[in-house]
């Protein structure tokens, strides 16, 4: 009974690693169509989302049967209601993929990015794949020491973020509206993914140690997604 229930268990981090790898494919492809008006590949993650979607409900269901029918206790506890957080945060990640994949598809045939901030969205988009990447590593291996990659690359799409409101807030901003409504929400959705990938590493720490992550930071605008 003990070794199914170890089964179990790995059964649930094996998952998380199969969601967080489709999201990690369904960012790379929203930000690559996002920038390039790519509109074969905005639906191919609108229409895979679901699929993370159905894995993050299995996963949930697996996660609940556990508790109820093996009560687990310490460290096993923390790995079955980790996974819950987790998958919730992973769910999210793939719906802002999914919200990028949107907006070039509402704007096509015209791109979705206004002039004179090509260049940061494609860094936003690399640092969020990156991000991406990293926090599946974190998921399959535990190793810590990635949580801190994770953190910086937060802060530098931060600071990337910051600037485009700088830009479209600016006098010399001559976009028209619905280019500077495409502008915030796009950056608004890149730092947000980056910032739902930190959390989820600050659960792995809690995972792996039994100490929440302290965070000194304090975010400027309300979270929305």
């Amino acid at each position: 009974m003990r070794e199914v229930f170890h089964q179990s268990l790995e059964d649930v981090q094996a998952r998380l690693v199969e969601i967080s790898e489709l999201v990690t494919i369904a960012i790379d492809k929203a930000t690559r169509a996002f920038g390039s008006s790519d509109i074969s590949l905005a639906e191919e993650v609108i229409e895979a989302d679901s699929i993370i979607d159905d894995k993050a409900i299995a996963l949930d269901e697996l996660a609940i049967e556990i508790l109820a029918r093996q009560q687990p206790v310490a460290r096993d506890l923390r790995i079955v209601v980790t996974a819950l957080r987790v998958s919730a945060s992973l769910e999210r990640m793939g719906d802002i993929a999914e919200h990028i994949a949107q907006l070039t598809r509402m704007r096509f045939p015209e791109r979705a990015i206004p002039k004179g901030l090509k260049s940061t969205f494609t860094r936003m988009g690399e640092l969020d794949v990156e991000v991406a990447r990293t926090l599946t590593e974190l998921l399959r291996n535990e190793d810590l020491s990635l949580a801190e990659l994770l953190r910086n690359s937060d802060d530098a799409i931060d600071e990337l973020h910051i600037s485009v409101f700088e830009k479209v807030l600016s006098d010399s901003w001559t976009g028209e509206p619905s280019a500077t409504v495409d502008a915030t929400l796009a950056s608004r959705y890149l730092e947000r993914f980056a910032d739902h990938a930190v959390s989820v590493s600050k659960k792995v720490v809690y995972l792996a140690t039994g100490d929440w992550a302290q965070d000194t930071d304090s975010e400027s605008v309300p979270a929305t997604v």
